[in-house]
């Protein structure tokens, strides 16, 4: 009420200063108590949305219509969140007031799908919290996973609302759901908040891969699975096994068990690292590369050795002419169709030594009376190697799977045509024979960048090879920039499905598995922002990086 109206008459003067010293009091302790309830509100790590401010999605007013206005004193009041700070960051953040959200022994998380259990137990766990089930009831502070019914979106997408002390996280598919619970997990570490408003994400890219060669080296199980939770947590969705090599075959075999080498993981272990890698939303992508990189296999059956015209061995090489080299490498992609869900292979392809000499057809007469009689009087030694790479994809592709191969595998001015299925993994220009990436796209074949300037960490730096580190590629990689520095023209990038950071263990002894973990530790972050929205990100790098320290 007005402290004007209704007044019979006026105060003496010094009644009438006492009562504006009175007035003042109580108005400075009114406003005093709100402002301070308002911080005690927003206080803490992060306090009511303690990020940076993120990105709104085009057209979206800062409220959506979410929240109330703050009601006067002494009800509290709330500053307008924040966007959450994590890695990669979210692609949209509308602003909303209110406490936010933190987790609690006595809260809940509930589904209102059955399929979401999975996800559901798995976030609960993580932060402490009770798993419910399945429910439709509401409590404060729940933490509720749905699946929406938008058809047509983004299976990887989600929407997150934070809104009077519940969170919602819904998205068309269960990867979009548990994405949404990565972002919570990251908001609310060391005592964070999960900030008021409405959180819409999804990725840029739909491969978000790291390899790693476990045949030069032998990587334990644990390590493995160790790197499984990391890449979860970043939302990475692929982890390729390049298992066998000339330096070992490191998974267990029945069909050919003479070729495993002695460190080498049980089919038990990888099964265990495979359902791990499913409840993240990960698929592993396994590659027995061959007609190259097959020294493990040759070294159990020499018969089957690649030799030239001298009789001198070829390193790593499978004589392709033999009907039974098809047949061993058959047997294996076979096996392990069953060992490996999902629906990709890595066929390899690469650096067969046949066909980096002048002129393979003189150096390897056997290849080339096989060419010939496959393929016609004009047909080459790089018709049979194509050949033998579309023979290989039928094997896979007989099992639902859609294989890829090394760019380097691809030859030029040959009769005999890649699968069109095969995809194009995409790692250099300076192998032999090797072409511009705009040859495939142009030729409408869909890419994976495997960059060998940003993307490979290869043991002891070979050759001309250095540590790629996460400030480079945070700073001027994108995934149009697939050979060198430059990228493709945009038009291109609807064909360029995603990226893979790969480790390559040359030199094995080089470095530890501690020191692997250390080292790829920024790059795999660095690579997957920039998978997840290739932009210009709004940290710097010095803030990316004291991000990622304040989150692990």
């Amino acid at each position: 009420m007005s402290q004007h109206k209704h007044r019979r008459r006026a105060p003496a003067k010094r009644a009438l200063k006492q009562t504006w010293v009175l007035i003042v009091a109580v108005v400075v302790v009114t406003v005093a108590a709100g402002v301070s309830l308002g911080l005690l509100a927003s206080s803490g790590d992060g306090g009511s949305g303690g990020s940076e401010q993120g990105r709104s999605a085009p057209g979206e007013a800062a409220d959506s219509g979410a929240a109330v206005a703050p009601t006067p004193s002494p009800t509290r009041s709330y500053p307008l969140s924040k966007a959450p700070q994590t890695i990669p960051a979210v692609r949209s953040h509308t602003a909303a007031r209110g406490p936010g959200w933190r987790p609690a022994e006595n809260k809940r998380v509930v589904v209102s799908d059955k399929e979401l259990a999975d996800e559901g137990r798995l976030i609960a766990g993580e932060l402490g919290l009770t798993y419910a089930g399945q429910k439709s009831d509401v409590r404060a502070g729940d933490v509720r996973l749905a699946l929406g019914d938008d058809e047509g979106a983004n299976p990887e997408s989600y929407t997150m609302t934070v809104r009077g002390g519940r969170v919602a996280i819904s998205g068309p598919g269960e990867a979009g759901v548990f994405y949404g619970t990565r972002t919570l997990k990251q908001e609310v570490h060391d005592g964070g908040t999960a900030p008021e408003g409405v959180v819409r994400d999804t990725p840029a890219k739909p491969v978000r891969g790291f390899m790693l060669d476990i045949a030069r080296k032998h990587f334990t199980a644990g390590w493995i699975e160790d790197r499984v939770r990391e890449l979860g947590d970043l939302k990475y969705n692929q982890l390729g096994l390049h298992f066998s090599d000339d330096q070992g075959f490191r998974i267990e075999s029945k069909s050919h068990p003479e070729i495993v080498s002695q460190q080498h993981l049980t089919k038990a272990q990888v099964q265990k690292i495979v359902e791990l890698a499913r409840s993240r939303h990960i698929q592993i992508v396994p590659e027995i590369d061959s007609p190259g990189h097959l020294g493990a296999v040759i070294a159990a059956h020499p018969d089957l050795q690649l030799r030239n015209v001298n009789g001198v061995a070829t390193r790593g090489a499978i004589d392709i002419s033999k009907p039974e080299s098809a047949k061993i490498v058959d047997d294996l992609l076979n096996e392990y169709a069953g060992l490996f869900p999902g629906n990709q292979w890595h066929l390899g392809g690469d650096e067969y030594q046949a066909l980096v000499v002048s002129d393979p057809q003189a150096s390897y007469p056997q290849l080339a009376s096989a060419a010939r009689k496959a393929y016609g009087s004009g047909a080459t030694v790089a018709d049979l190697t194509t050949g033998w790479l579309n023979g290989r994809s039928d094997t896979v592709r007989a099992h639902g799977r859609t294989p890829r191969a090394w760019n380097d595998g691809f030859f030029r001015d040959t009769s005999v045509q890649p699968d069109k299925q095969i995809q194009v993994a995409y790692w250099t220009g300076k192998e032999i024979g090797a072409r511009e990436p705009l040859v495939y796209l142009a030729a409408g074949r869909k890419v994976i960048n495997y960059n060998d300037e940003f993307l490979y960490y290869v043991l002891g730096e070979p050759q001309t090879f250095v540590y790629p580190t996460g400030e480079r590629i945070y700073q001027q990689w994108t995934p149009r920039v697939l050979r060198g520095t430059t990228a493709v023209p945009a038009k291109y990038d609807p064909q360029i499905l995603g990226g893979s950071f790969a480790v390559w263990c040359d030199l094995a002894n080089s470095q530890t598995q501690a020191q692997v973990a250390a080292g790829i530790r920024m790059p795999l972050r660095a690579t997957v922002q920039k998978l997840w929205d290739p932009g210009k990100p709004q940290l710097t790098w010095a803030e990316f990086r004291a991000l990622a320290d304040r989150l692990d």
